[in-house]
């Protein structure tokens, strides 16, 4: 199974394994997902707003860099938020099937 395919320890089968050893696992699988992201919005975000490269940055694609950043920083929170939001609803619902 990909460890960054998910957070928790149990579903990494880590139960038996030193906390330390969990703790770091977690904690590089953090820092992976982060680079991926930034990745990804560097590569969007370039994509979008810079048309010819060149030694220094215009004000217009700067200011387009800008906003790319956070337009796509906020979109990652909306999404986080929604995805923790559908995962306490199906937790609340199942724990109700199951009263």
């Amino acid at each position: 199974m990909d460890p960054s395919s998910s957070s928790s320890s149990s579903a990494l089968g880590m139960g038996s394994v030193d906390p330390r050893l969990r703790h770091f696992i977690e904690v590089e699988t953090q820092k992976q997902r982060f680079q991926q992201l930034v990745h990804q919005m560097t590569e969007l975000c370039w994509e979008k707003c810079v048309d010819k490269p060149g030694p220094k940055l215009d004000n217009r694609a700067e200011a387009c860099l800008v906003n790319c950043v956070e337009r796509f920083i906020d979109t990652s929170r909306f999404i986080v938020k929604r995805l923790e939001q559908t995962q306490k609803s199906k937790a609340g619902f199942s724990e109700s099937l199951s009263d």
